[in-house]
């Protein structure tokens, strides 16, 4: 590792220093051979991505997964800190190449410890390359102007000393990409790695087009992609068959029968235009000559039935079509009252519309209000007339409104695949019938929208969404992390969109932002465990938010893409042993932060300077709980609570009220509850003590092991099996119980507690009645939120030991 580090560092600052042109942009070192090209702004991110979406999930257990994972394991020594850059290339003898470009940093491998590495350097034109070999899988590494190139090829290393990327075209497509999505990817349509999108044969992305670039965005139960497709105009690419058409609003879906495989559709607004494009395409000098069919028409459909084709013309002149169609109305057949007709020129659509129609032998027609369905198949057209008056066709379907939220209403190519269709697709790109099952992806679908000499692209790969009856509790998310969870995961506020996300440690240390979707949206490394909740302030006032918490030696703030806000974190020598605590006084975002050490309470301010004018120092034991802020009428009271005294203090901690009776205190927090501050007694007594200092004691005989919630005017306390909350006492079944929760949401109050031992989670109103379908399975207390802005509350917990878990309550 020390021969690999100083080889590269000696390299960098030495090995160029000639006064050539400097390149540090990572496209200029994609090698020309790239034909698939995946870019991230977040490895992290994406791996976790990669490992929590079910379809990737199910595609892994592929043998085309397992070898592109097995060629692409040392890329897991990689520790970037910014962008990388993921290259295919189909090497010599068909083998899979590899290369990684991204910025250089002193600690970008980790291979001290590593069994069976080895590594060497050589030379090539007076520079150095460095060869590495793990496991007997051998790889380059060479560093050129502060970028790092890592390739399973040696040529493709040495390349990148003398040659770099000047394809203009594929660097505008490259541009075009996002840089806060899981990642991008740049498909050459040569590639071996993705030859086609689509269910018909020859309908490859080779003759389609010439560059796509697109975003993709994994949660766990969906993969979405958006971006653009281009074709020079010189080029015979089936994509520039649309150009100066305007598409329109697809319609193909109204008339699909659900039990189909799925449906491509293609729109324009003049027939004309087309078939002009079309004839240069096709090098024809014209089309078939009762072409006149389709003068009015503005959309084209293929419906897709196992082997069988159905094609589909949406007309905006019934009339004139049916005009069209004069001599074609010898009766085949009648069905539920729709005849079916004999069509004598059945090649008319293969040799209009190839290859976006192929193989069909279309020799019977019928006309539904708008649509004339052609197909060879009797059944088939009896099918489609059975599903549109029935309505059970793919818009009728509640999957289709799942799928159409990320599509546009128009679009030049739609189509639309259930689970069969897109398995085929799959089995297409990979060369084989791989055994995965993807049957609740009941449908997917990609569509392209031409505009000015380039394509819009939207694609949707969605799981089928199980829609929960009323009063149902269904599990959304299932989030997997590196390591076991250490904490009990929690809202917070997203305050650009206002949803809420999730943030949650693991064993680790590492702290974890995730999207309300399940994408995890950064990492962190902490120096400790988080204690007690995280917080989150608008140190700025300008409605951004930023979380806030402590470790035990360290107050940190985090911006919501992870980075530490300055003059934060702040270190400390001693132990800090209680919660951050903030406070707001006024509600003016003066934010005040009290730090507990033992008997200690420091009080800083945003800027990380102490609050000179805080008088309270040390108390004359060890504080047990986190101190509080209340306000009553246009008072301030902060309390700081140790087994033996109750500090009731003003704004500038001197002591505003004296308890007229002292108690043995457990670690309980203190509440505001009916205008009194109000624990537990180590006796299991309820003690309240008033702004006057008097004080009330309410038998409550609770266990040593209780716990105790409170709204202003809620009570809630757990002891062993017993649920109290308000007057009414509700025995569990034995177990190990957790402190319960109080929420309040919507004008309604929620009582939660788990059992760690059975692994059960209970939800109860204000009446202490169990709400239906409880209890579900879950390890932790839980956090109870509308977390999307619909109708249904979600709550999160801990599942197995490495994985939090997203229920909604429908």
């Amino acid at each position: 590792m020390r021969l690999f580090c100083c080889s590269l560092l000696l390299f960098l600052f030495f090995g160029c220093s000639n006064t050539g042109k400097k390149h540090n942009n990572l496209i200029e070192f994609i090698p020309d051979n790239a034909s698939l090209i995946i870019k991230t702004n977040n490895l992290e991110s994406l791996n976790s991505s990669l490992k929590n979406n079910d379809f990737i999930e199910r595609f892994s257990k592929t043998t085309a997964y397992n070898r592109l994972q097995e060629k692409l394991k040392p890329l897991a020594l990689l520790k970037p800190l910014n962008e990388v850059v993921l290259c295919l290339s189909e090497g010599v003898n068909d083998n899979l190449d590899f290369t990684v470009i991204t910025k250089l940093n002193s600690n970008i491998f980790e291979t001290d410890s590593l069994p069976n590495y080895t590594e060497e350097t050589l030379t090539y034109k007076n520079k150095t390359i460095i060869k590495s070999t793990l496991n007997d899988n051998s790889f380059y590494t060479a560093s050129i102007d502060s970028v790092l190139v890592v390739s399973s090829s040696k040529s493709i290393v040495e390349n990148t000393f003398s040659s770099f990327n000047d394809d203009d075209e594929f660097k505008k497509a490259y541009r075009t990409t996002s840089n806060d999505k899981s990642c991008s990817i740049i498909i050459k349509p040569n590639s071996e790695f993705i030859s086609t999108f689509f269910i018909e044969d020859f309908l490859t992305l080779n003759n389609f087009t010439e560059y796509l670039a697109l975003d993709v965005e994994m949660n766990q139960n969906s993969i979405y992609f958006n971006g653009i497709t281009k074709a020079l105009a010189s080029s015979k690419k089936l994509i520039n068959i649309f150009k100066n058409t305007y598409p329109q609003v697809n319609q193909t879906q109204y008339i699909t029968p659900s039990n189909s495989d799925g449906f491509m559709s293609f729109t324009f607004n003049d027939f004309k235009i087309l078939e002009s494009n079309l004839l240069k395409y096709q090098q024809k000098d014209s089309l078939m000559s009762n072409a006149i069919l389709l003068n009015d028409v503005v959309e084209v459909g293929v419906i897709y039935e196992d082997k069988n084709r159905a094609i589909v013309l949406n007309s905006v002149d019934v009339i004139a079509t049916k005009d069209a169609l004069i001599a074609e109305q010898s009766v085949a057949d009648t069905y539920r009252e729709i005849e079916i007709y004999n069509f004598s020129q059945p090649k008319l659509f293969v040799e209009t519309f190839s290859p976006l129609i192929s193989d069909t032998h279309a020799n019977l027609y019928c006309i539904l209000d708008n649509f004339f369905v052609f197909s060879s198949q009797m059944d088939m057209l009896q099918n489609i007339i059975a599903s549109y008056q029935n309505k059970t066709t793919f818009s009728n379907s509640l999957i289709f409104e799942d799928t159409k939220e990320k599509l546009s209403d128009a679009s030049s190519i739609l189509q639309i695949n259930n689970a069969s269709a897109l398995k085929n697709i799959f089995d297409k790109n990979l060369g084989s019938d791989e055994k995965f099952k993807i049957v609740e992806y009941n449908q997917s679908a990609i569509q392209f929208i031409y505009d000015n000499n380039f394509a819009h692209v939207n694609g949707v790969v969605n799981k089928n969404k199980t829609r929960g009856s009323i009063n149902s509790v269904s599990e959304e998310l299932n989030i997997k992390l590196d390591n076991d969870i250490l904490n009990t995961p929690q809202f917070v506020t997203n305050h650009i969109t206002k949803h809420k996300e999730i943030v949650v440690q693991d064993v680790n240390n590492n702290l974890y932002l995730i999207s309300n979707k399940g994408k995890i949206l950064w990492k962190k490394r902490l120096q400790g465990p988080v204690l007690g909740r995280i917080e989150q302030i608008d140190i700025y006032k300008n409605g951004r938010l930023q979380l806030a918490f402590a470790t035990p030696k360290k107050v940190y703030v985090l911006d919501r893409k992870g980075r530490e806000v300055k003059p934060f974190s702040l270190n400390f020598k001693d132990k800090i042993t209680q919660p951050l605590a903030i406070f707001d006084y006024d509600k003016r975002k003066d934010y005040r932060l009290l730090v507990t050490q033992g008997k200690n309470v420091l009080m800083y301010n945003v800027k990380g300077k102490i609050v000179s004018g805080f008088k309270f120092k040390s108390a004359k034991n060890a504080v047990v709980c986190k101190p509080e802020h209340f306000r009553i009428g246009s008072k301030d009271y902060i309390i700081i609570k140790t087994n033996k005294n109750l500090y009731v203090l003003d704004r500038l901690g001197k002591i505003r009220v004296k308890p007229k009776q002292s108690f043995s205190y457990t670690n309980q927090p203190v509440f505001l509850y009916n205008n009194t501050f109000t624990t537990t007694s180590e006796s299991g007594d309820l003690v309240s003590v008033n702004p006057l200092g008097n004080v009330s004691l309410r038998k409550l005989n609770l266990s040593n092991n209780h716990f105790i919630e409170t709204t202003s005017k809620t009570l809630v306390t757990q002891s062993e099996n017993k649920l109290f909350i308000k007057n009414k006492t509700t025995e569990l079944d034995f177990g190990n119980y957790v402190n319960p929760k109080i929420f309040y949401i919507n004008d309604k109050i929620y009582v939660s507690t788990t059992d760690l031992q059975s692994h059960k989670i209970y939800l109860f109103d204000s009446a202490s009645k169990l709400l239906p379908n409880f209890p579900v399975y879950g390890n932790s207390t839980i956090e109870l939120n509308n977390i999307d802005k619909d109708k249904n509350l979600e709550f999160v917990t801990i599942g197995e030991s490495n994985a939090i878990i997203l229920y909604q309550i429908n």
